[in-house]
């Protein structure tokens, strides 16, 4: 008995000695102090239909991110790991992966099998093991470098493969330690490649289907690998930076960043610039769930724009030069889905760097003669519809943001406005159904049976026309306004009237925003179903119940259209009401961008953001109601925890200002709409040294309702204040309870 108790001791002392090495090796990470242990990047990395949310561990803003290449987190396999993510959705560069086998063309085929529970994923460190390889993956990003740490089964061939994602480039090997490489990213821009081994190894080419020795290796499909003798005991460390602007910047980035820095020196940096900013919001109260939430949403919106410059240089896809700068070039911005939240947030967060993405626009706009909408390194990517950069200039004009230069980002407003086409997914000049549009004030649809003659039109986006002249109408209320705050008479005049053009295509008796043909005809449709994949004839990713509420920068004159607030509030009630009219299947199969559905409100769509926020013009606590509902719902945290694409920070940041309790409604106003908070008090610390802060008096899951307000101690009876309140330092006090008042927030 004695001797079996010995070895069940000794047993239980070895395994716990390795479950401490598993944990510290292979397991999760020491909690992290602060906000940090809040966040959790595999939220949301399940997508609902379309795009799972990924794990991308970056530098806030930085240009390196990374994150394993695996069709969504419920796949147990990673194909490969990219140095770099170049643009959100739109590509990677240089592959790496580790080999136990002895190499031959079709290890760069073998997928790595990892177990979910052994991978650690926090913004500034991942580290997964292989359980059949046996291998342990980490990493730890800079701001244009990277470190990846192998170690491989003591027994076993250990190598490092490299590959392409983009078709072309070039692998040169030095002295056995040292890598050169190049990879040709959308058909013309080099992006290059410099880094060292912690050992020397022996190198390998592949090309054709072909494996050879050697050292150098260049175009399509060009491959390398780097060995390491059999009995190489440790980690084998790879170190490396990446340029878009030359092989000689790559090894100076190189320099700057790693050259007498180490992989735990880098994790620690890393960690302390994701608590610079992640400590900027602190909230008490709430569940440790809607925390999680929360905290991962915030971090969400640090995944872009990014940085590109290097020592005073960037280079650009607008006009393919290298640019000397004295201040940083920002690409990776998609409009359509920013616009909203993400931009009004950086905003608050930190006007500088909003100034530096908006000097880059304008930059841009020199470069290649129009304001972009989805800038990217390759580029302004046409990419959905709208002029939504021009309401981005706006809001941050209009919230005290001025170190840019405003007359030519104007100068680019009005060429967009006058000069660009509004074609969905095209760019460039204007055609026929512009001069249409600028003419009657509508961009008309095509007659059912009638075939397309325009040949700008991509035959799967179509025309769109609703939803263009919808969001012409906002873009050109932004050029308007923006014209009144610079003088400029005339233009204003023109624009405002240009802004109301949304009142055309208003049809009373299916009080909907309905089609027009180019004769002026109503085209009678069912708004629910209609308009071919994702609606696209008429509408875009989303039917007429969502377009229906797309003004947000003149709400009256949406409210009078409907027939005044009492009407206004029933649609509202019944958009959450509304039944598909047929099976989820059939309705997802021609609108797959609208998830999160509750009645016809699609929660998983941008155009979808503001529209519970519209009770605040008729009855407050249904907006009170709404978003906590919505919250609850679609935003859990746990892999399906985001509703739809969610747009690096596009969709996040709706869920940050909502949970803080204000939201910006209208883009382009300095104004805020006052919801519901999830915490007793959330505070913003500000740029100014000032602090922002929302006081929720026993809010709670249950105590969602506004019993009474105040800012700065004086009582407030709407819901509504302003960026100037904010930035001075104010703090909204709210009362909360289980049940709605029903009065407060009504304006007289």
């Amino acid at each position: 008995m004695l001797i079996k108790q010995f070895y069940l001791a000794l047993f239980g002392s070895i395994m716990a000695l390795s479950s401490s090495r598993a944990q510290n090796d292979f397991g999760k990470a020491a909690e992290p102090p602060g906000n940090l242990k809040y966040i959790d990047p595999k939220i949301g990395t399940v997508g609902q239909l379309l795009e799972p949310t990924r794990p991308t561990v970056q530098l806030p803003n930085q240009m390196i991110r990374m994150a394993p290449i695996r069709a969504n987190y419920l796949d147990d396999q990673i194909s490969s790991f990219p140095l770099t993510i170049v643009s959100h959705r739109l590509g990677e560069a240089f592959s790496i992966k580790p080999s136990v086998e002895p190499v031959k063309t079709e290890s760069w085929a073998h997928k790595l099998a990892y177990d979910h529970d052994l991978e650690t994923i926090q913004p500034w460190y991942y580290s997964a093991y292989l359980i059949d390889d046996e291998v342990n993956v980490s990493f730890v990003p800079g701001k244009k470098t990277g470190i990846f740490k192998f170690n491989f089964p003591q027994k076993a061939s250990k190598s490092i493969l490299f590959g392409l994602f983009n078709g072309e480039g070039s692998w040169e090997f030095v002295n056995g330690q040292e890598i050169i490489a190049t990879e040709t990213y959308h058909g013309d821009i080099k992006i290059h490649l410099y880094g060292i081994f912690s050992e020397k190894g022996t190198t390998g080419i592949s090309q054709a289907g072909k494996l050879s020795e050697g050292a150098k290796v260049s175009g399509k499909g060009a491959k390398a690998y780097i060995s390491f003798p059999d009995n190489k005991t440790g980690d084998i460390e790879f170190k490396y930076a990446i340029s878009f602007v030359s092989a000689a910047q790559a090894r100076k980035n190189f320099e700057n960043e790693l050259r007498q820095s180490d992989f735990e020196n880098q994790k620690k940096n890393g960690q302390k610039a994701w608590s610079a900013v992640m400590d900027q919001i602190n909230v008490k109260g709430g569940t440790e769930a809607q925390k999680r939430s929360f905290y991962t949403a915030f971090y969400r919106t640090y995944e872009r724009m990014v940085d590109i410059t290097g020592d005073g240089q960037y280079y650009s896809g607008y006009d393919k030069k290298i640019h000397n700068t004295t201040r940083p070039f920002y690409v990776d911005d998609w409009m359509w889905d920013t616009y909203l939240a993400h931009h009004p947030l950086r905003t608050i967060l930190n006007p500088a760097q909003e100034e530096d993405m908006l000097q880059s626009f304008v930059d841009m706009y020199k470069q290649s003669g129009w304001i972009p909408t989805f800038p990217v390194l390759f580029g302004d990517n046409p990419c959905m519809n709208g002029f939504h950069s021009s309401i981005v200039l706006l809001d941050a004009y209009r919230k005290g943001l001025k170190n840019f230069d405003v007359a030519t980002a104007y100068e680019g407003m009005l060429k967009n406005a006058n000069e660009a086409t509004m074609l969905p997914w095209v760019n460039g000049a204007k055609c026929e159904l512009d001069d249409f549009y600028h003419t009657k004030g509508y961009f008309p649809a095509l007659a059912k049976g009638e075939n397309e003659t325009v040949k700008l039109v991509t035959p799967f986006e179509k025309r769109q026309s609703v939803a263009v002249t919808l969001g012409g109408a906002y873009d050109d209320w932004a050029v308007a306004e923006m014209a009144h705050d610079l003088g400029k008479n005339d233009d204003y005049k023109t624009f405002t009237a240009r802004a109301l053009n949304y009142k055309n295509l208003w049809n009373k008796d299916e009080n909907m925003f309905i089609p027009k043909d180019s004769k002026g005809n109503w085209i009678k449709i069912d708004p629910k179903f209609d308009g071919g994949m994702g609606g696209r004839e008429y509408y875009d990713e989303n039917n007429g119940y969502t377009y229906k509420w797309q003004v947000q920068h003149d709400i009256p004159g949406l409210i009078s259209l409907m027939g005044g607030k009492k009407q206004f509030e029933a649609e509202l009630d019944q958009l959450y009401r509304e039944g598909l009219g047929r099976s989820k299947y059939e309705f997802w199969a021609k609108f797959p961008d609208a998830t999160g559905l509750v009645g016809q409100f699609s929660m998983g769509n941008e155009p979808s953001f503001h529209i519970p926020y519209l009770y605040n013009y008729t009855a407050p606590w249904k907006t009170q109601k709404q978003i906590r509902f919505l919250l609850d719902v679609w935003f859990k945290d746990n892999i399906f925890g985001i509703p739809g694409d969610e747009d690096g920070g596009g969709m996040t940041a709706f869920v940050v200002f909502s949970s803080m309790g204000f939201y910006p409604i209208t883009p382009g106003k300095p104004e805020y709409t006052i919801g519901s908070p999830l915490f007793e008090k959330s505070t913003i610390d500000l740029p100014n040294g000032k602090k922002f802060t929302v006081e929720a008096h026993n809010a709670s899951v249950v105590n969602k309702y506004i019993q009474s307000a105040k800012f700065d101690g004086k009582v407030i009876n709407t819901p509504v204040f302003t960026h100037a309140q904010l930035v001075a330092g104010g703090t909204l006090e709210l009362e909360m309870g289980p049940k709605a008042n029903k009065t407060w927030g009504i304006a007289e």
